[in-house]
């Protein structure tokens, strides 16, 4: 199963960011519209991504919620019919929440560097570093860190959860 090495921060000074990466990428990065929809699920989590202009995904991953970076473990599918695939999962497990963003995607080597703007929540970033057969996780990890301090993302900027958690009220009981 594919894996990558993740970590997610707050972003405060999002011009800035995106000029480090630009120059870490020396690209002016990928505008991407994403729209995706968690289903409930017993383990992990599972979502169908609508990529504006682009096939959609059904992404299912699993990763422990810490700060700092962590392994992710995930499968992904291209869908031909979203819509389909959308009503069918929301008729069996239930929708659990959407999360709309606007991406710009930079790719440092092995890494993809995205700069979020989360509808509700704001400006935050990912990195997410595409694991090779033969790295270890510490291997990811060191990546992860060197580009965190070329990008100036300090470790109290770091989250521990997913989009999808922190748009979820706290007490929400969800149908999940």
């Amino acid at each position: 199963m594919p894996s990558n090495i993740e970590i997610k921060a707050r972003v405060d000074d999002v011009t800035t960011l995106h000029k480090l990466a630009a120059e870490l990428s020396q690209s002016q990065g990928t505008q991407l519209v994403q729209e995706d929809t968690f289903f409930c699920v017993p383990r992990g989590r599972l979502k169908l991504r609508h990529l504006k202009d682009c096939p959609s995904e059904l992404i299912s991953y699993d990763r422990p919620d810490q700060q700092g970076p962590k392994e992710s473990v995930f499968n992904i599918a291209k869908v031909q019919n979203p819509e389909e695939i959308k009503a069918t999962l929301a008729h069996a497990l239930g929708i659990r929440g959407i999360v709309r963003k606007q991406r710009t995607l930079y790719l440092v080597g092995q890494t993809r560097i995205h700069v979020d703007n989360v509808e509700k929540l704001g400006h935050y970033m990912e990195l997410e570093v595409m694991m090779q057969s033969d790295q270890s996780a510490e291997d990811g990890e060191q990546i992860a860190n060197e580009l965190m301090e070329k990008l100036g993302i300090k470790s109290c900027d770091l989250i521990d959860t997913a989009y999808i958690d922190m748009l979820e009220p706290a007490n929400k009981d969800t149908s999940c």
